[in-house]
């Protein structure tokens, strides 16, 4: 009778889901699935931590909407992948965490590594899964896959005992699964109701968040606004989705960007909030007119209506409902009339957009030294001018002001931390996108207090020949906290806010990378320049003003739990 090995079984169904890579740190528990991995069309990617695997992972599935996989070991291996798999929570992306376990032979028997790990991940994730029987392993492989990609996308955990790796069944007693669906979900009477509510307001919006990216509902949100003359801004992942460059599109809905997006949250009569959540960046609600009526889409039900009460809730596929939202339009043949409608609110958002982004250009284009942070993000954002150029933010302050100033021209091509805000996703997520488009530039700018998370991943850039280019906004510490703890108690508490001077270039250098270091704003252009020439991971080390205020850091030291 022909025998099988479990850990055969764990990498076949790996490969037979044409999986491209998986994002690892190695250890015992797991190396009966490397053994089989080894060779295989499936590549190991080795990081130096495993909440650098497990932040790569994310990046991948937040760029190419399929799971990206992530494997760990026991014990420690598994803890420390858990802030990564909050993060893909939070933001809803597809992954799969594999991890190994104590056998089931030796559990509670104080074995290497021994813990209970699935209650302690399961409030964060969408499914937790333990196999516990050799000839499953496909099934529970297959069931990950379909879970962490069906109705809103999360991660999913799965977890393989290592005697059930180790162990040998029967070939014949093995089921394989493997399902592929497209689920588009539409409410046509939805559709319906809000086009008749878009007919009688005067002053809508449109928020399009991680939703839209999720079920590629780009170019009918395109054919949507094109119709109607309607406003659109947009979101988390679905930055994007509407190029900023859009005529109709006002760029990011956060209001603290110079822009439009304050005035027309408090000023529109309508809110059509597709696929994102009434979070913090909306003040839970609050910073919208309160006349206004509200209609929120969502795959997930009970997202709908979250701190906020809700005029028209839909639970819907994004792209199915434009999509029936536009034939509705075509056959009503009212197009001309809601865009002839609509023209007078454009020009009034066009206005505000246009004098608040004449206050920030003060900050800008600042020439003063220390050299401002928002005019590092400025020569950042038009440095990486191309349609392709990858940004990557990490950092409280520091992602803070990249956000208020990016252009974003193409959706996936934006990578920052969303609502969970965890620091330290900076390499991993570069790294991952260079991987993922090794032709494009990639550029990460990242704070100096959170590019110690994982600073060891500039050395895995380096050995694995992925050169991105990182600059550090240097202000010495942990401006976010430092300048929250000013406003908020008066002083700033060294111990724990002041990190100080690091040369950080001169340790990439020792790794064998480029380093740079600027202290003019004048020079930040060449830098960047040199940097990309050198074909090399380089660190560009700029040194910018510690006294700087962030919106961000005036949100966290007024808002919600963080008040007096």
């Amino acid at each position: 009778m022909e025998m099988v090995k479990g850990g055969k079984l764990a990498a076949e169904a790996i490969i037979e889901r044409g999986i491209e890579y998986v994002f690892t740190l190695s250890g015992g528990h797991i190396t009966p699935i490397y053994q089989f991995l080894e060779n295989s069309s499936v590549k190991i990617f080795d990081t130096r931590h495993e909440q650098a695997a497990v932040f790569m992972a994310e990046a991948w599935g937040k760029m190419t909407k399929k799971p990206g996989v992530a494997m760990v070991t026991a014990g420690p291996g598994f803890t420390n992948a858990l802030t990564a798999i909050a993060s893909a929570y939070f933001s809803n992306t597809p992954l799969i965490l594999i991890s190994g376990c104590v056998g089931i032979e030796c559990a509670e028997k104080l074995d290497l590594q021994d813990m209970r790990q699935i209650p302690v991940i399961e409030p964060i994730v969408k499914k937790a899964l333990v196999c516990q029987k050799t000839e499953r392993i496909p099934e529970f492989f297959d069931h990950a896959y379909r879970t962490a990609v069906s109705g809103r996308p999360g991660p999913v955990y799965l977890e393989f005992p290592v005697d059930i790796l180790n162990a040998s069944v029967p070939i014949n007693s093995v089921k394989k699964l493997k399902t592929s669906f497209e689920s588009s979900p539409v409410d046509i009477e939805g559709a319906k109701k809000i086009i008749e509510m878009l007919e009688a307001s005067e002053k809508p919006i449109i928020i399009a968040g991680s939703g839209a990216w999720a079920s590629n509902a780009g170019q009918n949100l395109i054919e949507f606004i094109e119709k109607t003359g309607a406003p659109i801004f947009t979101s988390l992942t679905g930055r994007g989705v509407v190029p900023d460059t859009h005529p109709l599109c006002f760029e990011s809905s956060l209001a603290i960007r110079p822009g439009g997006s304050l005035i027309a949250h408090m000023t529109t009569d309508l809110i059509i909030f597709l696929g994102t959540r009434m979070s913090l960046y909306y003040i839970f609600g609050d910073i919208f007119n309160p006349a206004a009526k509200l209609v929120h889409v969502d795959i997930k039900p009970e997202e709908i209506g979250r701190n906020k009460s809700v005029d028209l809730g839909i639970v819907s596929d994004i792209k199915a409902l434009i999509n029936e939202c536009n034939k509705i339009i075509d056959e009503k043949r009212i197009s001309e009339k809601l865009k002839n409608k609509f023209s007078s609110w454009i020009t009034q958002i066009k206005a505000s957009s246009d004098l608040s982004k004449a206050g920030a250009k003060k900050d800008w284009e600042s020439i003063n030294v220390p050299i401002h942070p928002m005019r590092l993000a400025k020569e950042i954002d038009d440095f990486m001018n191309r349609e392709d150029d990858i940004v990557v933010a990490d950092g409280g302050d520091t992602t803070t002001w990249m956000g208020m100033t990016r252009t974003i021209r193409k959706p996936g091509h934006y990578l920052d931390y969303g609502l969970f805000g965890s620091l330290a996703v900076g390499m991993p997520y570069a790294n991952a996108a260079k991987l993922k488009y090794p032709n494009k530039r990639v550029c990460l700018i990242c704070g100096d207090g959170s590019i110690g998370f994982n600073f060891m991943e500039f050395e895995t850039s380096i050995r694995k020949k992925l050169p991105i280019v990182v600059v550090i906004n240097n202000d010495l510490g942990w401006g976010m906290i430092r300048h929250s703890q000013e406003l908020k108690i008066g002083h700033a508490i060294t111990d724990g806010t002041f990190i100080g001077k690091v040369e950080y270039h001169k340790l990439v250098e020792a790794l064998g990378g480029k380093g740079l270091f600027v202290e003019k704003p004048e020079d930040i252009r060449p830098a960047l320049e040199e940097a990309f020439a050198s074909g090399k991971t380089a660190c560009i080390n700029v040194m910018t003003d510690p006294t700087t205020i962030s919106p961000g850091s005036i949100a966290l030291a007024n808002l919600g739990g963080y008040k007096a």
